[in-house]
């Protein structure tokens, strides 16, 4: 089973300044975003239960932060720490810290108004939330209504054949070199080439020019932190008519209908088993090694 490691995503204007140049697929007519369907949609189906629920802990752990509802199910998210603003100083970064001290008991409604926040932390912890959420209407009835469910990793649900074209949105080490290992062809998007190994530089796009590749690729692979900075909806936006998609990474929310309007086929996201021990693990700096398989399960919603 492939481990994913932290990717550094596309900074949030490029999708932007890329989508209009590029002949993919039409974005949804819906104005609303892909965070605020999610919202909503979870909302809906938890309806007057969710004004009832309430945080109970949060951490908020060098990779990863995770938050434990008062009802003991737990959520996580990948820690947005590369674009935390200053984060070497206490004065400046405090200001991006969600009010600790004051989270233990905050409504969970509250704490969903981040999902726009400008903020990446607050809106980390608000997804960390709302993916508590998703797994407390897993619990209660099951997995999304048309969703096939496939546990492990979303790297293997892709199904991916020889010779098809596949993008690559950040530096996740073991899928790189399991399409390296197979001769696959393959671009790999990120800000950052040093986070590359130098076997891996020639397949190297820079994220400024993911318009360029996008649209033509067969397979998409992108690291869900693309929701968090906002860049996610124009990458999708990209991909050409029966092109597929992968969301991938804890933060991506159990809940296929609102990815696959915008054109992902897969959602691999996390299933947190043991919240309380999730949290122990991230308060001591615990990353994916320490968490997938023991307190936290890999999962896979396929259109």
């Amino acid at each position: 089973m492939l481990t994913t490691t932290l990717a550094h995503p596309l900074p949030p204007t490029t999708a932007a300044r890329t989508a209009p140049r590029a002949q993919g697929r039409a974005a949804p007519a819906a104005a609303a975003t892909l965070l605020a369907e999610l919202h909503a949609d979870v909302a809906q189906h938890l309806g007057n239960a969710l004004g009832q629920r309430h945080l109970a802990r949060a951490v908020l752990g060098v990779f990863f932060t995770g938050v434990q509802l008062d009802n003991g199910v737990g959520g996580l998210a990948a820690t947005p720490i590369q674009d935390i603003p200053a984060a070497v100083c206490c004065p400046s970064s405090a200001l991006a810290m969600p009010t600790p001290g004051r989270l233990a008991g905050r409504p969970v409604a509250e704490v969903l108004q981040d999902l726009q926040h400008a903020q990446p932390l607050r809106r980390t912890l608000a997804i960390a939330t709302l993916n508590a959420l998703a797994e407390t209407l897993w619990r209660e009835g099951g997995p999304p209504d048309g969703a096939r469910v496939v546990e492990g990793d979303g790297f293997d649900a892709l199904a991916i054949a020889p010779g098809e074209q596949v993008v690559v949105v950040g530096a996740f080490g073991p899928y790189l070199r399991a399409l390296r290992q197979r001769g696959q062809p393959f671009h790999v998007v990120e800000r950052d080439p040093a986070t590359l190994r130098p076997e891996e530089l020639p397949h190297f796009v820079p994220a400024g020019r993911v318009g360029e590749v996008l649209p033509q690729a067969d397979v998409l692979l992108t690291t869900a932190t693309t929701l968090t900075n906002g860049t996610l909806e124009g990458l999708l936006a990209l991909l050409r008519p029966g092109a597929r998609a992968a969301v991938v990474g804890p933060t991506a929310t159990l809940r296929l209908a609102p990815f696959a309007r915008r054109g992902a086929t897969v959602v691999g996201g996390t299933r947190v088993l043991d919240a309380g021990a999730m949290l122990d693990l991230l308060a001591e700096g615990a990353s994916g090694y320490h968490l997938f398989g023991r307190s936290v399960q890999r999962v896979c919603l396929c259109a």
